[in-house]
């Protein structure tokens, strides 16, 4: 799953209008979302679906349903967590394994998803450690964010504790989500951290030729 805002100026991105401006915020979140749907898309999972805000209308939104065959659904209201956790619900009623990540992070390729699949598939081959318990399956993967957030959960299972009452967009984030898997019984393990494209600072992280790289310059 890929959650994401339509690519309206002044609604998308909007922590990186000093440096863009609203219009080439705008471009910037229309061109990270085509790269997250596409790598989404190669990662050889059972569906992909993009789950939109405000609604699903934007065109954006149709084309990539018409050019990557995804599905299309609704994020509905509440904050951060509530709407993950609601796209989890939604999913596991189809399907045993669920990844959902952002469009934030143009580092989150198809080898990368494809990895997290594939650990929440078997048991680990390595040694157990700290939060990977002796060769019982994994219930959660995460990628972290080098901001101290996450930019990738996936999960085989429900877990309301890891999205209530969360203070999203903090450096905090990752570090209580450790903490509030343990708590709940989570047997979870963690992939190389990546960069998110949220504040000007961070548009240094983009592949060559983006938007945006000039800017950061």
């Amino acid at each position: 799953m890929v959650l994401a805002k339509a690519p309206l100026a002044g609604y998308a991105k909007t922590r990186l209008i000093p440096a863009l401006g609203p219009h080439g915020a705008a471009r910037l979140a229309d061109q990270l979302l085509s790269h997250a749907v596409s790598q989404a898309a190669g990662a050889g999972a059972d569906a992909v679906v993009l789950c939109a805000a405000p609604d699903r209308h934007h065109l954006a939104f149709q084309r990539l349903q018409q050019q990557q065959n995804v599905q299309l659904s609704e994020q509905g209201s509440g904050d951060l967590g509530a709407r993950m956790h609601r796209a989890f619900q939604q999913a596991f009623v189809l399907h045993g394994r669920v990844l959902l990540m952002g469009t934030d992070a143009p580092a989150l390729s198809s080898s990368v998803l494809r990895a997290a699949l594939q650990r929440l598939e078997a048991p680990p081959s390595h040694p157990a450690s700290s939060t990977e318990r002796g060769c019982e399956a994994i219930d959660a993967v995460f990628v972290p964010a080098l901001d101290g957030g996450y930019a990738l959960v996936g999960l085989r299972r429900e877990c309301p504790a890891l999205f209530h009452d969360m203070p999203w967009s903090t450096p905090q984030v990752m570090a209580l989500t450790r903490q509030r898997a343990r708590e709940a019984g989570l047997r979870f393990t963690e992939l190389p951290a990546v960069a998110d494209i949220d504040e000007p600072q961070d548009l240094v992280h983009l592949p060559a030729g983006w938007t945006g790289c000039e800017a950061s310059s």
